[in-house]
C-alpha cells in the first residue's frame, strides 16, 4: 500500500460523471468496480453515478432510485421525440437536453437560429401534472438559442409579432417579437420550488453571453451569433425585469433567463443541487475512498463540473479522492487544489483518441486496477 492509501477495511464510493461519447455514468461505475475487484476481491463498493445538470442528469437520478417517466414531446427541430424525466417523493428531475439537446439533432445537422425549447416546456408541464412540488431543472447540452421562448410558449406564454401572430420558433424568430404576454403561464409554478441547476453562470448576451460563447458549438456562424445576440437582447427588453446578467441567465442558449424571469426559478450550481438530490452526503458516511471522474479532466472541470463538486464535498469530510478520466489536461498541482489526490487517464494506456474512446470500457477497468494497486491493495 502506498503512502496516503486508505486504512483497511476499505469501502469505496464511485461517484463519477459520464465519459461523453463512450460511457454513461452508470457504465463508468460498473467498469471501475470490476477493475477494483479484480485486484481486491470482495471489496465493498458503493456506486452513485452523478451529473451536473447537463445530459445524463435524468439517468443519474434513475440510478439513485427515482422513477423514470417517458412521454412524447416536441424535439428541437419540431419533430416528436421520446423524452424522460425522473420522479420520487414529490421531487422531479427534468433535463432539458432530453427534449431540446444536441443529442436530439441528426448527425451533422444544426439549427442555431430555429431550434426550439418547446419540448422542454412539455416536460416541465408533465412534472407538474405528476404532482411534483420541487423540480430540479437541469440545463446544459442544448441545441437551442431561444432564451427559453419555446419552453414558455408550451407553458402558456403568448409571444407575438406585430400582427398578433406567434413568432417563429428559435432565437432568430425573437427579432420579430412585439408582445410578450406571460399571464397565461401555468399558475402551478407559483407553488413549486423550481431549481435551475447549471454549471454555467454566463449572462444572456454580450461578449460572454450565450450566443457568443456557446453558439458556435451549436453551429452558429459569426453572423448567426450577432443575430442571436441582438434577438435575445430584444427579447429580454420585453420580458424583464430579471437582469439578463443574472447567474444562470445564459445557460443552455438562454433557457436559464426564461426560467428565472417567467417561472420564478432560483439558480444553484448544478453539481451542488444534484449531489443533494442523489443523497451524496449519506453515501459519504460509508466511504473511506471516493473515486470520481469524467471524460476530460481539464480547466472546465474546475469551474462547477461534477468531479470538482464531488471532490470538494468529500474533502470537507476528510475523505481522500482520486479520479479516472479519458483525458487528463490538468497538472498535479491543479488537481491537488481541487481536492483530487491523483488521476488515472485512459490516454496514458491508449494515446490514440479514437481507439481510446472505442475501447473505453476495458481501458477503464485497467485504470481501476492500477488505482486499486496504488490505494487499496
Amino acid at each position: 500500500m502506498t503512502d496516503g492509501a486508505v486504512t483497511q477495511p476499505a469501502r469505496v464510493l464511485v461517484a463519477a460523471d459520464k465519459f461523453k461519447g463512450s460511457l454513461t455514468a452508470v457504465e463508468v461505475a460498473e467498469r471501475v468496480t470490476a477493475g477494483l475487484r479484480r485486484v481486491v476481491p470482495g471489496l465493498e463498493v458503493d456506486t452513485l453515478p452523478v451529473a451536473d445538470g447537463g445530459d445524463g442528469t435524468v439517468a443519474a437520478a434513475v440510478a439513485a432510485g427515482f422513477e423514470r417517466r417517458e412521454l412524447r414531446v416536441r424535439g428541437p427541430l419540431g419533430e416528436p421525440v421520446t423524452a424522460a424525466y425522473a420522479l420520487r417523493d414529490g421531487t422531479a428531475v427534468v433535463e432539458m437536453a432530453e427534449a431540446s439537446g444536441l443529442q436530439r439533432l441528426p448527425d451533422g445537422v444544426f439549427a442555431p437560429l430555429t431550434a426550439t425549447t418547446y419540448g422542454t416546456g412539455e416536460l416541465l408541464r408533465a412534472a407538474l401534472d405528476a404532482g411534483a412540488r420541487t423540480i430540479v431543472f437541469g440545463v446544459g447540452g442544448s441545441a437551442t438559442n431561444d432564451g427559453g421562448a419555446g419552453m414558455l410558449a408550451a407553458l402558456g406564454a403568448r409571444l407575438l409579432d406585430a400582427d398578433g401572430e406567434p413568432v417563429p420558433p428559435g432565437g432568430g424568430g425573437l427579432r420579430e417579437l412585439a408582445t410578450a404576454d406571460l399571464s397565461g403561464i401555468d399558475a402551478r409554478f407559483r407553488d413549486v420550488d423550481l431549481v435551475l441547476a447549471s454549471d454555467v453562470d454566463n449572462p444572456l448576451t454580450g461578449p460572454k453571453g450565450a450566443p457568443a460563447v456557446y453558439g458556435p458549438q451549436k453551429g452558429a456562424s459569426e453572423d448567426d451569433v450577432a443575430v442571436l445576440d441582438e434577438a435575445l437582447a430584444h427579447y429580454a427588453s420585453l420580458l424583464g425585469p430579471e437582469p439578463a446578467d443574472a447567474p444562470g441567465a445564459g445557460a443552455a442558449g438562454g433557457i436559464g433567463y426564461g426560467a428565472l424571469v417567467a417561472l420564478g426559478a432560483r439558480f444553484r450550481p448544478g453539481i451542488e443541487v444534484m449531489l443533494d438530490v442523489l443523497g451524496f452526503e449519506a453515501a459519504l458516511d460509508r466511504a473511506t475512498l471516493v473515486i470520481t471522474g469524467e471524460g476530460s479532466l481539464d480547466e472546465q472541470t474546475l469551474h462547477g463540473k461534477a468531479p470538482a463538486g464531488v471532490a470538494a464535498a468529500a474533502r470537507a469530510r476528510g475523505i481522500e479522492v482520486v479520479a479516472v478520466c479519458g483525458r487528463l489536461a490538468l497538472p498535479a498541482e491543479a488537481l491537488g487544489r481541487a481536492g483530487i489526490r491523483r488521476a488515472y487517464a485512459l490516454s496514458a494506456l491508449e494515446p490514440d483518441p479514437a481507439r481510446s474512446m472505442a475501447q473505453a470500457g476495458p481501458l477503464l477497468e485497467r485504470a481501476a486496477e492500477s488505482l486499486a494497486h496504488d490505494f487499496l491493495a
